[in-house]
């Protein structure tokens, strides 16, 4: 057997990729809370930001984590078609579950529906990317720690999506984001325990590209834009300070004596 580190880098990759969890919790947690306020397409919209937010947080974290993966006596390569798809099917699947909570008549019922399917795109997202990492050997998983990393993804995103359900202050959301944020990259980690490998230490080129060739730069871009859909969420007025605004501007009518 081989030994793998998750972090090699030290603390750098799982604080900055916490960083990167709990931004993408609490920017689709702002949005969902938008969109529940919402009808008609606003409320589509903010639910399909908020997909993509939550989406591109839990990429970003996984692969931000991912810069600290090493593998004694083999290189690590990534499946570029496949890493390019993680986020896709990350982003479709939670969109789906906050569908469900955006639209669903029984909360009750909404929000299991909502939890189970975004924590399966979480769980899903992970190990598809794991799916794309090649190595001079053969990688098993350890059924009892993916069925709890799946178990966390799950309670994480029931819990995310239960605080934008019942809680509107940003402080509580702020600290709902850093629990869920705790829990996605303990799903990762978990997940990362749950590898081990029989490496077969090899000259030949792996076929895929490095880590910092292609999935730092891709998610320098991700991370930004995260940040840059934070700044337009927090300047975007509420649906109370638009019909605030809206009556204000209202002509008052002149009372003839």
């Amino acid at each position: 057997m081989g030994h793998l580190d998750p972090a090699a880098l030290g603390w750098l990759t799982p604080a900055l990729s916490y960083v990167m969890a709990c931004t993408g919790a609490a920017l689709g947690l702002r949005c969902t809370v938008r969109a529940l306020a919402a009808t008609g397409r606003s409320r589509r919209n903010w639910l399909v930001t908020a997909a993509s937010a939550i989406g591109t947080g839990i990429w970003t974290m996984h692969y931000v984590a991912m810069l600290g993966f090493r593998a004694a006596g083999t290189d690590i390569r990534h499946d570029v078609p496949l890493t390019l798809l993680s986020p896709l099917v990350a982003m479709v699947v939670v969109c789906v579950g906050v569908f469900a909570v955006g639209y669903g008549h029984d909360r009750g019922r909404s929000l299991f529906v909502g939890g189970l399917t975004t924590g399966l795109g979480v769980a899903s997202m992970h190990y598809l990317g794991m799916a794309a990492v090649r190595l001079h050997g053969d990688v098993t998983y350890d059924p009892a720690l993916v069925m709890l990393s799946v178990l966390i993804a799950v309670v994480a995103a029931t819990a995310a999506l239960w605080a934008a359900l019942n809680i509107e202050s940003p402080v509580a959301v702020t600290l709902a984001s850093l629990i869920m944020g705790a829990a996605v990259s303990g799903m990762h980690y978990t997940g990362m325990f749950a590898v081990s490998a029989r490496l077969s230490p090899s000259a030949e080129a792996l076929p895929g590209a490095a880590a910092m060739q292609f999935i730092f730069p891709l998610a320098v871009g991700l991370g930004s834009y995260l940040f840059l859909t934070s700044d337009f969420v927090a300047l975007s007025p509420t649906t109370g300070q638009r019909e605030a605004s809206a009556s204000a501007q209202r002509p008052v009518e002149s009372v003839s004596p």
